[in-house]
């Protein structure tokens, strides 16, 4: 009688795939599928099955190549149809990952988490947004830890208000119009005042007013409901509001950054500009000798400014810097003289209209 050889296999089958683990009755049932198409599936981008799993069949051990037993399927799925346990471990397993790959989706899932906790808050001193490496090392000093099985917007919203018991950090208003009957505007009024909101503009036409507001995120459902039942109408016109002006023409120099307030500090030291501009007019101005072989000019202020090294500390000016705000408002350029002076007259009134709100 002659016996099978059971030949040795040198290749170890299963083993790069992507494995989903479900434990149930004590009992641990596996699944092949393709890498990075569990997520998809999960998700709804994926709707072809065969895409996503290796094979319609139910293991114990994957990368053993070891089936699952008929009765412990019955057991535990109350069926033994392959297929069918597939979709349930599929949609309930827990996705098994190497080391690699696992702190990869969770360093991935931290930005995201503080990308989103950025756009939603703001500093309520300088009233805008804090940068992304500022909000990832907040995180940190909290010792924020990252729940794969809940969603990055979820995990964002508890953030903020672990942020909100040790750092200056609030939520971003949000921008409503709200548009209401006229016999209901005292009442309407009255619980703008309680949320603690910002009235932007009003409209009144015909019988009916119309005004803009920002608000905490918090009032946005009581605030829908409210004029649901007065009969009005609720307009999202920004989901987060940030101050506007020209903060970012000033990162040039991290001294420049002036804060909302606009202290005695900031008009104080208009001399100290006043200074600085004179240099760079006698810099910019007409120079003899070997400076003007080669001269530069700015596009933005329409002016000669010198050599090479003159060009560049140009750039770094106040007067480039003013030139670059009248630029980004469809104003003409000044020269330096008329900068220094619209500087000390005007600049300081609009800069603390554009502070204000």
């Amino acid at each position: 009688m002659s016996r099978s050889l059971v030949q040795p296999v040198g290749q170890k089958r299963l083993t790069n795939v992507a494995v989903v683990r479900l434990k149930k009755h004590g009992m641990r049932f596996e699944i092949a599928c393709y890498k990075n198409k569990v997520l998809s599936w999960r998700s709804g981008v994926e709707k072809d099955l065969d895409e996503v799993l290796q094979s319609h069949t139910v293991y114990s051990n994957v990368s053993k190549g070891v089936l699952a037993k008929s009765k412990d399927l019955i057991a535990a799925f109350g069926t033994d149809d392959h297929p069918q346990i597939c979709l349930e471990i599929l949609k309930h397993g827990e996705l098994q990952v190497a080391g690699k790959e696992r702190e990869s989706q969770l360093s991935s899932q931290f930005r995201d988490i503080a990308t989103i906790v950025m756009q939603k808050t703001i500093n309520p001193e300088t009233q805008r947004p804090y940068t992304i490496s500022m909000i990832e090392r907040l995180m940190h000093e909290i010792h924020f830890a990252i729940d794969p099985h809940n969603s990055s917007k979820k995990q964002a919203l508890e953030v903020i208000q672990e942020l909100q018991k040790h750092f200056p950090i609030k939520r971003s208003p949000m921008r409503l119009r709200l548009t209401v009957p006229e016999n209901h505007f005292s009442s309407v009024m009255e619980k703008l005042n309680s949320w603690n909101a910002n009235i932007v503009s009003k409209d009144e036409s015909g019988n009916q007013l119309s005004m803009v507001c920002e608000m905490e995120p918090g009032y946005f459902r009581d605030c829908d409901a409210f004029l649901r039942n007065l009969q009005g109408k609720l307009e999202i016109l920004a989901v987060s509001v940030h101050a506007e002006g020209d903060g970012h023409v000033d990162h040039y120099d991290d001294h420049e950054d002036i804060p909302p307030s606009l202290p005695k500090e900031s008009i104080d030291a208009v001399p100290q500009l006043s200074e600085k501009m004179q240099k760079q007019i006698i810099s910019a101005g007409n120079g003899n000798g070997e400076g003007q072989v080669k001269q530069n000019k700015c596009s933005t202020c329409n002016a000669v400014v010198g050599d090479a090294k003159q060009y560049r500390d140009h750039f770094k000016s106040d007067w480039h810097k003013h030139n670059l705000r009248r630029k980004t408002r469809q104003l003409p350029p000044l020269t330096a003289e008329e900068c220094m002076a619209d500087m000390e007259v005007g600049d300081l009134k609009a800069d603390l209209k554009d502070y204000s709100f």
